[in-house]
């Protein structure tokens, strides 16, 4: 991440009129270039209202905004909004046009030519884990919620911009399909590098997407801004304490993910197999499970040698099945969350495509936490 600022924000203040209090007081912010900022805090302190003000979708009652050394209030705002990625809970996708259409809105209005259009959308639409082919003639109506969000993220970034606005861009979703576009948007950040403001109000969400999260109490008043490292093992005072609650060891499983572990060795068993050499690979390791896998080397089921003595059943319906995976990206609390769920103590690792890469266990999570 570098250290140069890209936005910043100068005494800025937002009053809304018939109010007597502001909703944003003399805020000062930066965000450096190519960092995740997390803004954070209770329901009514103003942090949408912020991300707002950046891009102008209101207007700052004072102060200044500095995008890139530009003043921007002084800019037309329409022109800034081209330059900036916006997502939101809502999705806000066009009902009345097709997904290709809809992540061409900006690229259109910037005049570039039908070929490099479609050759972005096909671009973009790959990236964020949706076959063009199949998706880009269809209409929003059409999509389930987690892909309606993804081709909202392929929006915003249609024109490349560099500064990325997020606001509860995943709040709406249900939390397994939030988990995997937390997990798909880390993995697009470690690609793009974008300089991202994300609003949520959910804490562990801030600790597991930010590079550094800003604590706002009423009025965007800055409570504490920092890592989460630094935030979780030194919170600045009594309300930022109370806003992290109680369980801060458990939350700092959150700054660690599943990637950073040592995967366990577990022995598997790959379809079609025969009897006696699941047996052997079983009997040749130190484990009392494997882990049988399709001819795509999807997990399907756990097997012990109990099991596969019971000499009636196919092996595909020996053992218990696989219910509990997690992705590289996920976080340690992910994967302690769901090996408490799972009937074996462990949790399968998958790539995004849902193969079988590795397993977690208790001891490579501690392993790793007290190393």
């Amino acid at each position: 991440m570098s250290e140069e600022i890209l936005i910043r924000l100068e005494k800025v203040s937002k009053t809304y009129k018939g109010s007597q209090e502001p909703a944003v007081k003399e805020l000062d912010l930066s965000v450096m270039k190519g960092e995740v900022l997390v803004l954070v805090g209770p329901s009514g302190c103003g942090k949408s209202t912020t991300l707002r003000l950046i891009n102008r979708l209101i207007e700052p009652t004072s102060g200044k905004i500095f995008l890139n050394g530009e003043d921007v209030t002084e800019v037309n705002p329409n022109e800034l909004r081209k330059k900036i990625g916006y997502v939101i809970q809502q999705i806000g996708l066009f009902p009345h046009r097709t997904i290709a259409e809809n992540i061409a809105t900006v690229p259109s209005l910037l005049g570039w030519d039908s070929e490099k259009i479609v050759n972005r959308v096909n671009e973009l639409l790959t990236v964020v884990g949706i076959d063009p082919e199949e998706y880009k003639n269809r209409y929003p109506k059409e999509l389930s919620g987690g892909q309606a969000q993804r081709v909202g993220v392929a929006r915003a970034l249609a024109a490349d911009p560099d500064v990325l606005l997020m606001d509860e861009p995943f709040g709406a979703i249900d939390p397994i399909t939030r988990d995997r576009l937390q997990n798909e948007f880390i993995r697009l950040q470690q690609e793009l590098k974008k300089t991202i403001v994300f609003v949520t109000h959910d804490i562990d969400e801030a600790i597991k997407m930010g590079d550094r999260i800003a604590i706002l109490s009423e009025q965007s008043e800055i409570a504490q801004i920092d890592t989460p490292e630094n935030i979780l093992s030194n919170p600045a005072n009594e309300f930022v304490e109370s806003f992290l609650g109680s369980g801060a060891l458990l939350k700092s499983l959150t700054l660690k993910k599943v990637r950073d572990i040592e995967y366990a060795s577990i022995p598997t068993i790959q379809k079609p197999v025969q009897r006696d050499k699941a047996i052997s690979a079983l009997q040749d390791s130190n484990s009392s499970f494997a882990l049988l896998l399709d001819e795509n080397n999807i997990p399907l089921r756990w097997i012990n040698e109990k099991a596969l003595n019971i000499s009636d059943k196919p092996i595909e319906k020996l053992g218990l099945p696989v219910v509990v995976q997690v992705e590289p990206e996920d976080t340690l609390q992910d994967a302690l969350n769901n090996m408490l769920q799972s009937s074996v103590g462990m949790s399968v690792i998958i790539d995004r495509n849902g193969s079988y890469i590795g397993c977690c266990t208790m001891e490579s999570i501690v392993s790793l936490i007290s190393g």
